[in-house]
Parts: C-alpha cells; sequence; structure tokens
C-alpha cells in the first residue's frame, strides 16, 4: 500500500530561521547574527529580566501555586492590566464595559484568533496589510479564513521613510469593512512610524471609510522606553470612538520569548455585545489551543499589579530601548565617518528593534557571503546583534558592500 505522503509537497522555509540555523553552523570568528527578532545584551547574550527572575524566585515557593488548567480565556487579572496599559485606565471603553482582554499565545496566537473571529464571525473576507510588513502576517490571516490579501504602501525606498501619502491613497480605495493591519509602534520590519498627526489622518479615513482596524502591538515600551508614547496611536483611535481588536506580545518588552505571553484586546461601542463576542472567542480558543499556559502570564500579571514590580519593570525597558539607541547612533556614527555612499539618516531616525536599511538583496548576498553578517534578503537588520565588539566590523562590511555594489 503506498504511502498518504507521497504527495506531499515540501514547503519553503522561513528565512529568519533558516539563516538562524545557517549562522549558527558558521565558524567564522567574526560571524554577527542580526536576523532573529530578539533582545541581545552588550555581550550578545539573551538577557532575563532582573523582575523576572524575582518573580520567579517567589511563584516557585509560593505553595497557592498550582498546575491547573486556566479558563479557556485565560488568566483574567492578566488580562485586565494588560488591557488597560495599551488603552489607558481612564480610557472610556473600560470604564464603561465596552472592552475587555482575553490572554493568548503571544501577540501571533491573538492574531490567529481574531483573523477567525473577524473572518467566521463577522464575515469579513478582506485585509490590507503595509507594504512591507512582518512577513507572517498574511499566513496568520490566509489560515484565519480570509480569501483577499492586498496591501497598501508603507516604505519609500527614495526618502527610506514612509509613504504616508501612498498609504492613505491605498486605504481610501479599501472596501468598506476591510480589515486593517497597523503596527501600533516600531513598524516591523522598517522601524518606520507615522507622526501623531499623521496618524489623526490614518484614523480619518478608517472612520470615513468604514475600515475595521486591528493594531499589532508586539512592541509597547520597548520601541521608545515610554509605555505611553508607544500606546498613542492605540489610543488616538480608542479617543475617537473607533472599534477595533488590538493584539499584544510580551515576549520583547517581558523578554519572555518561549513563554508565549499574548493579550488579544477587543474594544467595542456597545457593552451589550460583549457576553456573545466573549462566547464566540471561547468557542474558537475551545476549538483550536483549548486553553492558554499559566506560567508566563503569572509572571506579567504580578508585575504589572505591584507598584514596585511595575517601576522595576519600566527601567528595565528604558534600559533595552536605551540600549537600541546607542546602537542606532554608533552604526551611523561609522558609517559617516567611513563616508560610506549614500544618506544614513533613516537609521538614527527609525524606532525599535529593526532597521530597514536600504541594502539591496544583492548587497545582501554579498555581506553575508564575504563578511558573514547575516540579515533579512530586505535589508532589514535586528539592532540587538550589534555590539562595542561588532559595530566597527559591521559598519566596515555596509561600506565594502556599497562601495563594490552601488544601488542601481
Amino acid at each position: 500500500m503506498p504511502s498518504r505522503f507521497t504527495e506531499v509537497k515540501l514547503g519553503p522555509p522561513i528565512e529568519v530561521f533558516a539563516l538562524q540555523k545557517v549562522f549558527q553552523s558558521d565558524p567564522h570568528e567574526n560571524k554577527v547574527n542580526l536576523t532573529v527578532g530578539a533582545y541581545r545584551t552588550h555581550e550578545g547574550k539573551n538577557w532575563v529580566l532582573p523582575v523576572v527572575r524575582q518573580v520567579e524566585q517567589a511563584l516557585a515557593t509560593d505553595e497557592t501555586q498550582t498546575h491547573e488548567y486556566l479558563p479557556v480565556l485565560g488568566l483574567d487579572s492578566f488580562s485586565q492590566a494588560a488591557t488597560k496599559i495599551l488603552l489607558g485606565a481612564d480610557a472610556a471603553p473600560i470604564l464603561e464595559g465596552r472592552a475587555f482582554g482575553v490572554q493568548s499565545l503571544s501577540g501571533t496566537g491573538a492574531l490567529r484568533v481574531a483573523a477567525e473571529f473577524l473572518a467566521r464571525i463577522l464575515h469579513l473576507d478582506t485585509f490590507y496589510c503595509s507594504k512591507p510588513t512582518w512577513e507572517n502576517h498574511k499566513l496568520v490571516f490566509t489560515n484565519g479564513g480570509f480569501k483577499n490579501i492586498r496591501e497598501y504602501r508603507y516604505w519609500d525606498p527614495e526618502t527610506r521613510g514612509l509613504d504616508i501619502e501612498g498609504m492613505l491613497a491605498d486605504l481610501r480605495e479599501a472596501p468598506e469593512n476591510a480589515v486593517i493591519i497597523l503596527h501600533a509602534c516600531a513598524h516591523n520590519p522598517t522601524g518606520c512610524d507615522p507622526t501623531t498627526e499623521e496618524w489623526s489622518r490614518i484614523a480619518d479615513v478608517i472612520e470615513e471609510k468604514n475600515l475595521f482596524p486591528v493594531f499589532d502591538c508586539a512592541y509597547q515600551g520597548f520601541a521608545s522606553g515610554d509605555l505611553e508614547r508607544d500606546a498613542q496611536a492605540v489610543q488616538l483611535f480608542v479617543a475617537r470612538g473607533i472599534e477595533m481588536i488590538c493584539t499584544q506580545s510580551f515576549a520583547k518588552n517581558f523578554g519572555l520569548y518561549n513563554e508565549r505571553v499574548g493579550n488579544l484586546v477587543v474594544v467595542m461601542s456597545n457593552s451589550k455585545d460583549i457576553v456573545q463576542v466573549k462566547s464566540q472567542l471561547t468557542l474558537i480558543v475551545r476549538g483550536m489551543y483549548s486553553n492558554p499556559p499559566n506560567h508566563g502570564a503569572r509572571i506579567v500579571a504580578t508585575v504589572l499589579n505591584n507598584p514596585d514590580l511595575f517601576e522595576q519593570w519600566k527601567d528595565h525597558i528604558r534600559t533595552m530601548s536605551g540600549r537600541i539607541k546607542q546602537m542606532r547612533e554608533g552604526l551611523y556614527d561609522r558609517l559617516q565617518r567611513l563616508g560610506t555612499p549614500g544618506s544614513w539618516e533613516h537609521i538614527k531616525k527609525q524606532i525599535g528593534m529593526f532597521s530597514y536599511t536600504g541594502l539591496n538583496e544583492r548587497q545582501v548576498e554579498h555581506i553575508m557571503d564575504h563578511h558573514h553578517i547575516y540579515l533579512l534578503r530586505s535589508g532589514r537588520i535586528n539592532m540587538c546583534g550589534l555590539n562595542e565588539k561588532n559595530l566597527d566590523y559591521v559598519a566596515k562590511a555596509i561600506h565594502d558592500t556599497v562601495i563594490q555594489f552601488p544601488n542601481a
């Protein structure tokens, strides 16, 4: 009897993880990994936040903690606290009972649950994401049931910044009820965020065209070091009374990458609809992964609900965002001193973990093959992979590459 699996086709590799594997097997002594989106210290190591260590130690000795199942929608003390730091504790939807959070399997899990709810329950079939966007957006929403995948202009390669007019024009052409994925802060992969005035213009079009925004918030606090500043776009939409869904990840800002701590926030115009919406989300989660894990959510809930621990955590995110800003300045300054052709101001202007360098695919190929510096073919680099030991090496490699292969 022939195997049922012989007709299965080989799926394409996931670029970021494929590059990680190649990097790990590379014996070159000066190799640099600028691929995976994870924070690294000056020593190039993963950082377990001190406040996380402190809470973990306390939980380990707390005899009241068990391994009982969480409810299907997760740990309520976590979801409530997470929702408040994003929308604002005094936000009208919270005070009026029109918003709630649901614990999810990090930001990706929140997006997947949101996609299925929007497609299957609200019967929406078209979604727009930025061009470019985080590569998983399209896969998650397609798997969630969306049939029409569209893009709105975002990155302008000429200015190496945001194409706000192109973005607004494309949103104006979107059909009514189209789902629009927006990056709340630290746009991945470009690092280019709209200004407050530009966010207001985006909100105008969302309202005018009756579009449905989904804010992907993976970097609150981690981007600028300021929780309020990184939530300003979401809170602007909240103040407008716009219905929306937000997805939160606590992988980066808590360093809890493998604990999969996320929150799905639903903001509604009528509190009377909450019971029905929660019931449908409950069924989606039940049929997908049944209920979420406890450990990471318990850590985040403990920190967010304890004023002293909360202040410690805010100091940690200032440390992380501050180091990234130092690396941006350091790389820019070195490229300037080398006289590297082109403008590199965008490296300083961009925000968050990633920089869209503007290097093209031929340049990326050269810098990987000849300098053993690993980055995505789009030219996106993780700024956290830079440190004082490799900044000079990376800057010289970029300089050499741009000299040998000028931008067409």
